[in-house]
């Protein structure tokens, strides 16, 4: 009996010097507690991407935070095995650490390729609310697809020992999506009528009548409209054109347009649309009408939206002008500016 309770107590102390050898070899077990709140966002997950890492956790302890490590390892728990292409080497933080003790003073360490590092030896704050570690130049491991696991740990001294909380963080690599598209050089251009009448003309009133047009383009510099064609004209006989901007008076042989919304005669409307083309110069000016064959009646300096032009077309004659059936072929040619 009495050998039977000595080899008990033998056991027993076998044991126990057991647990202090495993005490003295993993020092830091015991004190560990779970880091909760983790997150790992990385700026791009391409394959060896040199990239940022920013780490979001909340500490348990309260206890004086000197160094942290997050070493990338290809399992979640035991020896960790480093997740190959991870590298450290050229880390360095983004800005100051957020709640983990002091505002300043943090420094990486980048001796260990695998791990990102700070510390800070002089740190006396406690660990408040929740902590942000922002790392840049951080390279991604070197396979596509491939799950690796970033692991924290806290530390009550400036050397990455004496463990105080710990956690891990499952994050992976990616493979990359190209995506393409071309767009095509675009000029939209519309006319809305064939046809403008301007009724039967007499020296005590104005002719009038309008057509309109819409332009868009994609073209670098935008685009110029310009007109072309001869003053309205009945065999031999013509309708003197206005070659400079001038206002419509009865009882004088008169053929103009704009692109305004006029009041003398009241004809027209202002351009609308949300490009950015403009009437121009000669054609821009309420109640002055112009025609001069080859001019530019609008433009656009840069890509637009479609802008809507309405031009107003006006016809004055006097009691001398010879009867006959006027008209003429206007052409309008957009063209844009590559």
């Amino acid at each position: 009996m009495i050998e039977t309770k000595n080899i008990f107590l033998k056991r027993i102390a076998y044991g126990m010097s057991i647990m202090a050898l495993l005490v003295l070899y993993y020092p830091n077990i015991a004190a560990a507690a779970q880091i909760t709140a983790r997150k790992v966002t990385i700026g791009s997950s391409a394959p060896s991407a040199t990239t940022t890492y920013a780490l979001n956790f909340t500490v348990p302890s309260a206890t004086v935070i000197q160094s942290v490590g997050f070493a990338a390892c290809t399992t979640a728990s035991g020896a960790c095995t480093p997740a190959p292409g991870f590298s450290a080497s050229t880390s360095s933080l983004t800005s100051q650490p957020t709640n983990l003790g002091d505002a300043s003073g943090w420094t990486v360490n980048t001796a260990t390729a695998g791990e990102l590092r700070l510390a800070k030896s002089g740190n006396v704050a406690a660990p408040t609310g929740a902590q942000t570690v922002s790392f840049s130049g951080v390279v991604n491991p070197s396979a596509t697809n491939s799950t690796f696991f970033m692991r924290m740990t806290t530390y009550s001294t400036a050397t990455w020992t004496t463990a105080i909380d710990t956690g891990v963080v499952a994050t992976s690599t990616a493979g990359q999506i190209t995506v393409t598209a071309s767009v095509d050089e675009t000029l939209t251009f519309t006319l809305a009528a064939a046809t403008v009448a301007l009724g039967t003309l007499s020296s005590a009133a104005t002719g009038t009548g309008t057509s309109s047009m819409t332009v868009a383009t994609n073209a670098g510099t935008g685009y110029s409209l310009t007109y072309s064609g001869t003053t309205l004209t009945s065999g031999a006989n013509t309708i003197t054109a206005m070659a400079s901007p001038a206002a419509s008076a009865v009882n004088g042989k008169q053929f103009g347009i704009n692109l305004m919304n006029n009041t003398t005669p009241a004809i027209g409307t202002n351009t609308t649309g949300i490009g950015s083309g403009v009437p121009s110069t000669g054609y821009n000016t309420t109640n002055q009408f112009k025609f001069l064959t080859g001019d530019t009646i609008a433009s656009a300096s840069l890509p637009t939206n479609s802008n809507t032009y309405t031009t107003s077309y006006i016809a004055n004659i006097d009691g001398a002008t010879a009867a006959g059936a006027y008209s003429t072929v206007l052409t309008y040619v957009a063209t844009a500016n590559f």
